[in-house]
Parts: C-alpha cells; sequence; structure tokens
C-alpha cells in the first residue's frame, strides 16, 4: 500500500501522550519517520511500541521544552543525521491554571508562555534552515478557539495560543516564497488527560478521540499541501484565511 509520507522525517512535539501521540502514530503509519519528544520516558517508550505495531520507525527524545538549549542541540543532531525536517508538529502544551488573572502566579504564568509561546519560537528558530533544506517543508502549530474566544480563568491559556497564531501565521508569511508551509491547527475539545484536568465535569465520553484528531492533522503536512498561513478548524471542518474575534 502506498504511503504518502514515505522517507519524510517529521518532528513532534509532546508526544508521550494526547493529540501528539496519536499524531506521530498517525505520521508513522503513513510513511513518516517520527523523532518524537515528550516529558515521560515512559509515554515515549508506549508510543515506540505502537509505532512499531503499525510497522512505522521512531526516534525518541525526552525534552523538556523549556529546555531550549536541548532544542538547539536536537536541530542540530537532525542536521548532522538527514540535513532536513520535512514535517514539524508544534503540539507540546500546558493547560494553566482555571484562576482570575489577577490571581495567577508569575511563575505560573512564566511556564504557560515559556511552554505555548516561547518554546515554538525556540523551534522555528532552530528548526526553519532544516524545512527550508525540505523540497515541501510543513509546520502545523497546534492551536486552541480559546485563542479567540476569550472566556473567564482561562487567561494564560487563551493568551498563549493568541500569541501562537500570531507567531504561526507571521512565520507563514516569512516563508511564503520557499517551499514551507506553515498552518494552525485548532482540534477543539479532545478526549484528553489536559482537557480532563481544565474541564472536570465534562463527559469525556462526548468529545471525539486524540485519534480522530490526529487523522486530519496528516493531509496539513502532505507534499501536496499548498494552504500557508491558514487555521484549520477540527469542529468545523474548515480551513480559514483567519478567524474573527469571537
Amino acid at each position: 500500500m502506498s504511503k504518502p509520507l514515505a522517507d519524510r522525517i517529521a518532528l513532534v512535539t509532546g508526544a508521550s501522550r494526547g493529540i501528539g501521540l496519536a499524531t506521530a502514530i498517525a505520521l508513522a503509519r503513513a510513511g513518516a519517520h517520527v523523532v518524537a519528544t515528550g516529558r515521560t520516558v515512559g509515554g515515549l517508550e508506549e508510543l515506540d511500541d505502537a509505532i512499531k505495531a503499525v510497522g512505522g520507525t521512531a526516534t525518541l527524545v525526552p525534552l523538556e521544552m523549556r529546555d531550549y538549549e536541548g532544542i538547539a542541540r536536537l536541530a542540530a543532531a537532525l542536521h548532522e543525521r538527514y540535513q532536513r525536517l520535512d514535517i514539524l508538529i508544534g503540539n507540546a502544551a500546558v493547560g494553566g491554571p482555571n484562576s482570575p488573572l489577577g490571581h495567577v502566579e508569575p511563575k505560573v504564568w512564566d511556564e504557560v508562555m515559556a511552554v505555548n509561546v516561547t518554546a515554538n519560537w525556540q523551534l522555528i528558530v532552530h528548526f526553519d534552515p532544516l524545512l527550508r533544506a525540505s523540497d515541501a517543508g510543513r509546520v502545523v502549530f497546534l492551536s486552541s478557539g480559546s485563542a479567540a474566544n476569550a472566556r473567564a480563568y482561562r487567561g494564560p491559556y487563551a493568551a498563549s495560543k493568541a500569541a501562537l497564531e500570531v507567531m504561526g501565521r507571521t512565520y507563514a508569511a516569512e516563508t511564503v516564497t520557499t517551499p514551507v508551509r506553515v498552518n494552525l491547527f485548532a482540534p477543539g475539545p479532545t478526549r484528553t488527560r489536559m482537557r480532563a484536568a481544565v474541564a472536570p465535569g465534562e463527559d469525556p465520553m462526548t468529545l471525539p478521540t486524540a485519534e480522530e484528531v490526529a487523522e486530519t492533522i496528516v493531509p496539513l503536512c502532505l507534499s501536496d499541501f499548498q494552504e500557508t498561513g491558514k487555521i484549520y478548524d477540527f469542529r468545523a471542518g474548515k480551513l480559514h484565511a483567519f478567524r474573527a474575534p469571537g
């Protein structure tokens, strides 16, 4: 059976659980060699077993996304081994507190911004040359509907995703004349551990699974996908040039 991502190198951050894990498996099933980062070694090992089960291959990289020097080392290692990166999935994130803005501890605010925004900027800084070296570099940053739909008590997370969207669309504009295509993906409420933590009263069985969501990320990574600077809304099933304030 033909695999549309055969011989492609894909980096997935936050791949040890949730949407990141499901996306890594989906990319591997489509033929990509997956470089998977995550904080939990056990989770990465389980991912490796799952990828082998679908006939794929992976390189496991235990990495805390606030370890910016570690991100730089990973980029150097991939440059030495492959001289390019074909797919970058910026998935790793923290949900932050359910709290009024005035009650958020500075260290908690800094953690949310460090992981959800600055780490993704570091990915751009260090992997941009490798993405440009690909004949079809594809970047997908995981965003959220909260970026344009501010709700009480979810300020740090919403602010971080709004910043990520602007950063992603800026990077898309800066690479529009290159083979690189940069898009954002808003999965909406999904049956994950992070969602359960921020919405404990919600029935998880009413939500789509991470596997269902991941299957719609794969098409954004294909070489023939030419859209850039767009936001894919999983619930609406549509690409949007921009999301109007809501």
